[in-house]
């Protein structure tokens, strides 16, 4: 199998795989002491049974370019396929801004064909080629060199079967008609915004159980410092404090070195210098803050009225159109969202788009008393009223 480890053999290779219709792509890489992934191996083949055009591509090597392969992420008429894409174009993305264009994602595709949620590329492996994926390379530190033969392997399988893969579901799409389903689904994965993290927009995703915007005020800031000293000093978010510290921190409310010392989860590397300097400079910031520009939180759902017997119905109709077009039920609606429907919101993923097709439409007719649910035997029908 070849490694490639200069920008001409890249190149090279880009320029042969920009012939073919589609090019397999996955990348191996590292996040665990790092705030920004470091890609550590990409791996691309052309299409064919055997491994003889399938390559490594070694970013750590000295002196080489990505930029043949953002070439041809570029040129729109060959389609890039991906396993579970997310990861490994957030690398892409903020290495280069560039996303590879078109592309097809073979778990998104298997979802819509009736493979079920998030299903496995192992999964797919067995299920498609009828072969096995050798798992002892998993866990592996994919920065050192050199590889051995066996990482080359495991590394090089992960797109030579997705070949196989991406021809069997880009025929099942093409028969079925869900292309436009597979395409609504990559917008996001598409979207910049999707790997973009605003620092002062991060507290959104710190759980807390007081939702008092004084409170949440001072978690916001916290939450804010954390995440640009994660980025500008490319480390875990969690190397500065973890979630469970910083929610500490939002109700202690220190105000110098001595009280900051106080708290029970904060890490020692944290108590003092510059962490210990923003934590108390967040603090501070927070608890100044204009009630005007405090953050509130989403309490659009806290009223609701859920009809419980319309809930049950919707669960039902939900188990009857997925079960006959052959995807998730969590895929289209999730628990939550039924009951929000149930209490009249309308502004939900359910509701649009293809899911619409799916369910959507229905769910509204079923609220709307327009149609009913009989059953016969083990299968629910919808009937006109």
């Amino acid at each position: 199998m070849k490694t490639i480890t200069t920008t001409a053999d890249l190149a090279e290779f880009c320029e042969e795989a920009a012939k073919h219709d589609y090019v397999t792509v996955d990348t191996e890489f590292l996040r665990e002491r790092t705030y920004y992934s470091k890609l550590c191996l990409v791996q691309l083949a052309m299409p064919g049974t055997t491994d003889d055009n399938a390559v490594l591509v070694d970013p750590l090597a000295e002196g080489i370019s990505m930029e043949p392969l953002y070439t041809l992420f570029r040129d729109t008429s060959v389609v890039k396929v991906f396993h579970a894409a997310r990861q490994d174009l957030e690398i892409f993305f903020v290495d280069a801004q560039v996303f590879p264009e078109p592309l097809f994602d073979t778990q998104v595709a298997a979802m819509v064909c009736g493979f079920g949620e998030q299903v496995g590329y192992e999964t797919l492996v067995r299920k498609i080629v009828n072969e096995g994926v050798d798992k002892t390379s998993r866990f592996t530190d994919w920065s050192r060199r050199p590889l051995s033969d066996a990482q080359k392997v495991y590394a090089l399988a992960d797109v030579t079967h997705l070949r196989q893969i991406y021809e069997f579901l880009a025929k099942k799409l093409e028969e079925s008609e869900r292309g436009r389903w597979v395409a609504e689904e990559l917008e996001i994965l598409t979207n910049p915004d999707t790997y973009i993290t605003v620092p002062h927009e991060a507290w959104k995703r710190v759980k807390t159980r007081t939702n008092s915007p004084k409170f949440l005020a001072i978690v916001r800031e916290l939450a804010a410092f954390r995440e640009d000293y994660a980025q500008t000093r490319n480390i875990p978010r969690n190397r500065v404090m973890k979630d469970d510290a910083l929610v500490e921190l939002a109700s202690l409310k220190p105000t110098n070195v001595e009280e900051l010392g106080r708290a029970r989860l904060l890490l020692r590397e944290a108590r003092r210098g510059d962490i210990a300097d923003g934590i108390l400079a967040a603090i501070k910031a927070g608890s100044a803050c204009k009630t005007a520009d405090m953050p509130q939180p989403d309490r659009s759902r806290d009223k609701m009225q859920v009809n419980p017997a319309l809930a049950d119905l919707l669960r039902v109709l939900l188990k009857a159109k997925t079960e006959s077009a052959g995807v998730a039920a969590k895929l289209i609606a999730p628990a939550a969202d039924l009951d929000g429907i149930a209490a009249g919101l309308r502004d939900l993923p359910a509701l649009s788009g293809w899911r619409r097709e799916v369910f959507g439409n229905d769910a509204l007719r079923l609220c709307e008393g327009k149609i009913a649910l009989t059953a016969k035997g083990s299968t629910v029908k919808v009937v006109e009223v």
